[in-house]
């Protein structure tokens, strides 16, 4: 049927009178790039700025109700501006009302919806990070491949079987991102933690040689080694007081740690005294 140009008429007048009335500023392609800018900078700041915090670990004092600890109050920080940027990228504009307004509802997320506590322990190295998403791709495009191959090659079907590795992974939050990376490699699939031995137990898509059951356990160590060095080097290790997976944790103030430790100290001394006393007897 041909279109009523009367009413066509009517919908063009209606859509060049709102179009004067809220008027739409066009946006040029500089204009664009350097909203862009705009928005990666202030991530980039916002991650300096958190840096600098975990930076200044061990050299202040933190206040009470502040937690007491920089590295639990740097993850709330981060939390916190992470939130804050997700919620001003959906706006898809930088201004004071948006920004407020993410902190706004960050703090109402952590405050009602609080999760457990994930302790930090270590220290984030982004390079390492780097080549561990970089080995990523790489296991997962030549995983795929074989696969793809053994599931259409002629001949027998491949002999899949679980095996089991130990890791000398320390934290529980390390040891899920090293069993996530497992997971997503194809032909490979963690079944079962053993948390207190941490000791995995996965399976293979192909074990009919030694030299592939060789090769995964060699694969295994390079996750090892490279979680560690990511996330978990000697040098950098700070037991948390947080432990656990859940809402069970028992949090181990400071003032407790100091008198459990003289505690101790004053044991190991007069136990000495007992001694230093019967070899003076005798």
């Amino acid at each position: 049927m041909p279109a009523d140009p009367g009413r066509t008429s009517k919908r063009e007048e209606l859509r060049s009178a709102l179009a004067e009335r809220y008027p739409v500023a066009k946006k040029g392609p500089i204009r664009s790039a350097l909203i862009n800018v705009w928005r990666l900078s202030f991530l980039v700041v916002a991650w300096a700025v958190l840096g600098f915090w975990v930076w200044l670990h061990g050299k202040i004092r933190l206040p009470k109700w502040l937690g007491g600890d920089a590295r639990e109050v740097a993850v709330r920080l981060w939390t916190i501006t992470w939130l804050t940027s997700v919620w001003v990228l959906l706006w898809g504009t930088i201004s004071w009302a948006n920004v407020l307004g993410g902190i706004g509802v960050a703090l109402a997320i952590m405050i009602l919806l609080p999760l457990p506590r994930v302790p930090v322990e270590g220290r984030l190295h982004p390079f390492v990070l780097l080549q561990i998403v970089a080995r990523l791709m790489v296991d997962f495009c030549v995983s795929s491949a074989q696969v793809a191959w053994a599931a259409i090659r002629p001949g027998k079907p491949p002999l899949g079987a679980v095996v089991r590795v130990r890791v000398a992974i320390k934290s529980d939050m390390v040891l899920t991102l090293a069993v996530d990376y497992m997971n997503l490699v194809p032909g490979t699939m963690v079944l079962e933690i053993d948390h207190r031995r941490r000791m995995l137990y996965v399976h293979i898509f192909d074990v009919r040689s030694e030299a592939r059951v060789k090769a995964f356990y060699k694969s295994v160590a390079w996750v090892e080694r490279a979680f560690i060095r990511a996330f978990e080097r000697d040098s950098e290790w700070h037991p948390s007081p947080y432990h656990g997976i859940d809402d069970e944790f028992h949090h181990v103030s400071q003032q407790a740690r100091r008198r459990l430790d003289k505690r101790g100290h004053d044991k190991q001394g007069h136990d000495k005294q007992g001694h230093d006393k019967q070899e003076g007897q005798s």
